[in-house]
């Protein structure tokens, strides 16, 4: 384990029944503990409330695995984007440039699966629409995903 993963490791872990408001909506912790790999798993459930869309992000020490339960999701993955409906899901690798966004009118359950080692520290956001700090992310794959992110917020704006 390098030095940074080890003091992510020592940061705060998910507890079941761990729920959090935030600007998009809300997330409850459903389950933790250890994967058969002997990784540590965390499972959520995440409301996106219509009109919302989390910040574009990546984790550097955690994979994770989306199913929409409820509504349509609107998904960015390095440089794809994705509509998924109920009962569709998309994994992201460790390292995934990636954000969820409901730009429907109902809001959006999504049962989120972290596996790795599982911190609410471990989020690297490139672009926010809430002011929360950011950081700088240059690749041709970081662009993409950053024009996918861009358009998301615009049709957000325009009431799509």
């Amino acid at each position: 384990m390098s030095k940074s993963a080890a003091a992510v490791s020592n940061l705060a872990a998910y507890k079941i029944g761990d729920t959090d408001n935030r600007p998009w909506g809300t997330y409850t912790v459903t389950g933790v503990g250890m994967n058969k790999a002997g990784e540590e798993y965390c499972e959520k459930s995440i409301t996106v409330n219509p009109g919302q869309a989390l910040s574009l992000q990546s984790h550097e020490y955690r994979r994770e695995h989306w199913t929409v339960e409820s509504g349509v999701l609107t998904v960015i993955s390095d440089d794809q984007r994705l509509e998924l409906k109920a009962g569709q899901d998309v994994r992201l690798p460790q390292g995934a440039i990636h954000c969820m966004a409901n730009l429907g009118k109902e809001p959006c359950i999504v049962k989120e699966l972290q596996e790795g080692l599982c911190r609410e520290d471990d989020i690297k956001r490139y672009v926010d629409s809430y002011g929360r700090a950011t950081e700088t992310l240059t690749s041709p794959k970081a662009e993409a995903s950053i024009a996918l992110y861009n358009g998301i917020l615009s049709e957000i704006r325009k009431g799509a």
